[in-house]
């Protein structure tokens, strides 16, 4: 008997998924199990790649979710609404759900999850991030036995594809941007992307999945990319580096830290950063993703592909239908009773506690500073002596010419607390020789 699935949504992705399930051929056997019960759409004339028999597609879509035939609900409708409410509907309805959906689970994870595991049904959202990536399922399976200590990558394409372009054409960030619209690799409205809020609601996944614990989206640190200029660019490939949209979640490794306890704080945060070129993640360009796993004992595993589009992210989807109705299939987790039924704890997110987030302004990294001044002796000297005034260590200083009559100065640090190089900056925009701070990004 075929397994009944309700599909919400008949956009790009949506669009994917049903693709993949009407030509089961060559695919995995139980593929052919699958049946596309129910598909509901919010614009019933608007025309469909895909065909279906009489009575299938509707616009009712709470009539899906609550429809006893349906065992697996597939939402890919986007936004938070009526996706979160459709999705409380279902679990509630007990069927299990298949989301795409990044914004939601960021926001509304606790809710959504916790409603899963009192109905004991499975959420699965392996699409979520990085589109066709294997990443979700390996951090809650292949990677479980491993303490993870830092996870990083390269999550959204349409800010890596601008600054492709900018460092390749020597372009300035607003007409690559304009031009990635007409192309299509940007939205009309570019800020969840530029702004680095999509990086961010992945990052938030993907830190709760390898730390074991809930985080809290807005103290997720999130800077995008609109400030980063043509002239960074070339200073970063002059000095050994490219620019990149980072997304990180990282245990503290403070002096003293026992990595074999539960991280007592993590840092989580997305913003552009110079990678020296023989980093792993230099490399990922265009619309690509590349997410970087470290850990104990594995060391580093890099998971590279495409990040967006039909084919790669209905693959994720597909691919946790398949989960879900390989488990239906072996009647794992019935419910005994008049309990729910028991979730298979790799497959299942059950943790409860709320991971503690470190302040900016702990951080201990090395910053790039890029600064305009009067063309005058001594501007260097005072740079150098305020900075070591608040303890920040300079790694290189380089006057590189002058840009509208005044002088044009890059600083690289060390390793320096975050805290401590604020407060440098503060001083030194109150010197009259220095006219402004141009630019200023992390360093990897």
């Amino acid at each position: 008997m075929a397994f009944k699935v309700g599909l919400l949504g008949l956009g790009t992705v949506g669009t994917g998924t049903a693709q993949i399930l009407l030509d089961p051929a060559q695919r995995h056997p139980l593929v052919q199990e699958l049946e596309i019960y129910r598909v509901g759409v919010r614009s019933p004339d608007k025309t469909r790649l895909v065909a279906f028999s009489p009575g299938v597609v509707t616009t009712d879509l709470e009539a899906i979710v609550t429809d006893p035939a349906v065992e697996i609900v597939v939402e890919l409708l986007g936004g938070l609404e009526p996706a979160r409410s459709l999705i409380l509907k279902a679990i509630a309805n007990g069927k299990h759900v298949v989301t795409a959906n990044k914004a939601v689970i960021a926001r509304f994870g606790e809710e959504i999850f916790a409603a899963a595991t009192e109905a004991g049904v499975y959420v699965l959202l392996e699409a979520a991030v990085g589109g066709g990536i294997p990443v979700i399922e390996p951090l809650k399976q292949s990677l479980c036995a491993n303490r993870i200590h830092t996870l990083m990558g390269i999550v959204n394409g349409t800010t890596n594809y601008i600054l492709t372009r900018m460092q390749t054409e020597g372009g300035d960030f607003a007409e690559i941007l304009a031009d990635a619209q007409k192309l299509g690799y940007a939205e009309a409205d570019p800020t969840t992307d530029v702004d680095g809020f999509d990086a961010a609601d992945k990052i938030a996944i993907l830190a709760s999945l390898a730390f074991g614990g809930r985080i809290k989206l807005p103290e997720v640190y999130c800077e995008g990319i609109r400030q980063v200029s043509a002239a960074d660019i070339a200073y970063a490939d002059k000095l050994g580096f490219v620019i990149k949209l980072l997304a990180v979640a990282k245990r503290d490794t403070s002096p003293g830290t026992n990595l074999a306890d539960p991280p007592d704080q993590l840092q989580v945060r997305v913003h552009p950063t110079l990678i020296p070129k023989t980093h792993p993640l230099a490399s990922v360009n265009q619309v690509y993703n590349a997410i970087l796993v470290e850990g104990e004992p594995i060391g580093q595993v890099m998971f590279f592909g495409p990040g967006a589009g039909a084919g790669p992210t209905a693959s994720a989807v597909v691919s946790d239908i398949l989960n879900i109705a390989a488990i239906l299939k072996v009647g794992r987790g019935a419910a005994t009773d008049g309990q729910p039924p028991q979730l298979d704890p790799l497959l299942a997110c059950s943790h409860q506690h709320y991971c503690a987030i470190a302040p900016m302004s702990e951080l201990v990294t090395r910053f790039y500073a890029r600064f305009l001044t009067q063309d005058s002796s001594g501007v260097i000297g005072k740079l150098g002596t305020c900075f070591g005034n608040h303890s920040v260590s300079l790694e290189s200083v380089v006057q590189i010419g002058l840009r509208d009559n005044q002088a044009e100065i890059v600083v690289v640090t060390h390793h320096v607390r975050e805290g401590n190089f604020h407060q440098a900056l503060d001083e030194i925009r109150t010197f009259e020789a220095v006219n402004s701070v141009a630019s200023l990004l992390r360093v990897l």
